[in-house]
């Protein structure tokens, strides 16, 4: 059965267009709550957001929803998807909730749902959550109407957990850090995590407005970071997005690491330890350069669709520890649950301060394959899967690349629109061979 609300990462829309309207969030939270009250005898929901003006009107629609069907809420205010996926199964609490459009625009905004063990909600969940929004509600007596507080600690709270995923015995004293926050979610905790470990922080992207959310700056616009780490000279510089579960980080160089190149560290860390890394899991977007160095190093690979949902499933079903995008959704399922920003950026440095060495030290030899990319826009009616010039053109692409290159096409899910990627060693050998897969797409 498909979904009607749900996307791959929760409900997220333009505000004031359905579904995210205050009249659509309120049934959405009588729904939940009556979906939890057949497990839970008294639920209680935790309510995060980021800094978007309309949160404060989505915050009291759901929370009005959840307490007419007989659910006490909890409210953080502003605070990190992460964060709030942490103290969700830290409390014990019945659900998490996280009002947020992560790295989208102010004008967007989201809803998203954690479990009590702090992990995302199953399709059959949502499945039911949709049906009860079509069902008549059903409010609950004056007695049982629940309650709602503010977790006032919440921000000290995530603080402390973010530190406990790294090292003791090491700290981050003698490097000056620039950290942005994307004026978003994490803008009055992730200073704090750096600081209190020793670094010297200077902060950008910390004073939200309700508009300015990953306006210009936080991990969709890394100049803003790789100018104030020049400005400033400092070692590094960390950018979160508008939700703080995303991450890029830049060197005192320029050079802007991606999720990939995060991914090897964190493995070759944890090899460097002696801990067991029998596989890690990327996206089919993954630089085959990061594929083809985890198997020089024993560690298995496998490729998810692209989006950290998928990622977290395929660590699940082989019961592996660390996966991750190009685009900083990083995921370490030794230290959290979820895709962590400011964790994964510890782990990160944790690696780069434990052996003394610079982070692009540490990923000497792992250069990454130059890719292009090229849009093909496809004629009316016409079936790429069906045009046989392309599979044989992709087919002899493919014999002639081995294992210096790939090619990955795939079809825009938003418009009639043929995505030909190819990697190669050789930036115009990349070139030539994206171009002649294009010709070959509108050739029938």
């Amino acid at each position: 059965m498909s979904r009607k609300y749900f996307g791959t990462d929760g409900i997220r829309g333009e505000v004031g267009v359905s579904p995210i309207t205050p009249d659509f969030v309120l049934r959405l939270g009588h729904a939940v709550g009556r979906v939890l009250s057949g497990t839970h005898e008294r639920p209680v929901v935790l309510i995060g957001k980021d800094t978007r003006i309309s949160g404060y009107m989505l915050e009291s629609a759901l929370e009005a929803g959840l307490n007419s069907a007989g659910v006490d809420v909890m409210l953080t205010g502003p605070l990190p998807t992460p964060a709030v996926a942490y103290l969700t199964r830290a409390l014990r609490l019945s659900l998490g909730v996280v009002i947020s459009a992560s790295h989208n625009p102010y004008m967007d905004n989201g809803i998203k749902f954690f479990s009590a063990r702090g992990e995302k909600l199953s399709d059959a969940w949502e499945l039911e959550v949709e049906a009860a929004i079509d069902l008549p509600p059903q409010w609950a007596d004056s007695s049982r109407i629940g309650k709602a507080r503010r977790l006032s600690d919440a921000p000290g709270r995530y603080v402390e957990f973010c530190k406990s995923t790294f090292s003791n015995e090491l700290s981050l004293k003698g490097l000056k850090i620039v950290v942005d926050a994307a004026h978003g979610a994490a803008y009055h905790v992730a200073p704090d995590v750096f600081h209190e470990l020793g670094a010297d922080v200077i902060r950008i992207g910390c004073e939200p407005d309700g508009i300015n959310i990953n306006d210009g700056v936080g991990a969709t616009s890394p100049q803003a970071l790789v100018a104030a780490v020049a400005q400033h000279g400092a070692d590094y510089g960390i950018a979160l997005d508008g939700d703080a579960d995303r991450l890029q980080l830049v060197d005192r160089s320029g050079r802007l690491y991606n999720g990939d190149e995060l991914l090897y560290v964190m493995v070759a860390d944890r090899l460097a330890q002696g801990e067991p890394v029998r596989g890690a899991v990327g996206t089919l977007m993954t630089n085959m350069a990061v594929e083809l160095a985890l198997g020089r190093r024993g560690v298995d690979f496998v490729r998810a669709k692209v989006g950290d949902r998928y990622v977290l499933e395929e660590l699940v079903r082989h019961g592996w520890q660390l996966g991750g995008e190009g685009s900083g959704h990083l995921l370490a399922l030794d230290k959290h649950t979820t895709g962590d920003g400011i964790v994964s950026a510890l782990q990160v440095l944790q690696a780069q301060q434990r052996n003394g060495r610079s982070i692009a030290e540490l990923l000497e030899g792992v250069e990454l394959f130059p890719q292009t990319l090229i849009n093909v826009r496809l004629k009316n009616g016409s079936d790429w899967k069906t045009n046989t010039v392309l599979a044989e053109e992709q087919a002899a692409i493919g014999r002639e690349l081995g294992q210096t290159g790939r090619v990955l096409i795939r079809a825009s899910g938003t418009e009639p629109v043929l995505r030909v990627m190819v990697e190669a060693q050789d930036a115009s050998v990349a070139r030539a061979c994206a171009d002649r897969l294009a010709a070959a797409a509108v050739a029938a």
